[in-house]
């Protein structure tokens, strides 16, 4: 089963996270097979973090509920809230499966604009289908009641020129709310 994981950072909670940083790396190192995409997400200033991205494939429910909430941030209380849904990796591959990690796509991984989109929604599913532009999806999916039957939203992970265009991979009236977060790749630092 997959899940989309989003941490949301407590405001002032950077010193915190630093002071964590060895035991975050520690455990997300035991979920590293697990892992489809995973990275940072950043304030308008592109340099302060404001949550923390992990869509993994896990048994069930129960363990991705304690990969939320065992998190050492999340215990320590650097993060404000969690956001856990099932999910449906419509792409079928990874982050590091990504085709401009192999520079094929303008900035590749190193390089461009890179966000989380994440369309609240409820009623009939919406973007079910993979958008024409493929190329810049990094990670695509549905999100999805508890038991995988109902449709809740999508969330995306893109490079895209701009926080605008990142928006529109979603269809705006078919969302409650449409998030649009600075988001980079993930692991563990060499």
């Amino acid at each position: 089963m997959e899940f989309f994981c989003y941490h949301r950072d407590r405001p002032a909670s950077l010193s915190l996270r630093l002071d964590l940083a060895e035991e975050h790396w520690s455990y997300m190192d035991q979920y590293a097979k697990e892992m489809i995409a995973r990275g940072p997400t950043f304030a308008d200033d592109g340099e302060t973090p404001t949550g923390s991205v992990h869509i993994l494939d896990l048994p069930d429910a129960a363990a991705a509920r304690a990969f939320a909430f065992d998190e050492p941030n999340y215990q320590a209380g650097a993060y404000r809230d969690v956001l856990l849904r099932r999910w449906r990796n419509v792409l079928g591959r990874t982050m590091w499966d990504y085709p401009g990690t192999s520079g094929d796509v303008p900035g590749g991984r190193n390089g461009g604009n890179r966000y989380l989109v994440i369309g609240l929604g409820a009623g009939e599913p919406a973007d079910l289908a993979v958008p024409p532009d493929r190329d810049v999806l990094i990670a695509y999916g549905p999100l999805l009641s508890d038991d995988g039957t109902g449709w809740l939203g999508t969330a995306a992970l893109l490079q895209a020129p701009a926080p605008d265009t990142a928006r529109a991979v979603l269809t705006s009236d078919r969302y409650a709310d449409i998030e649009v977060h600075n988001w980079d790749f993930g692991g563990r630092p060499s």
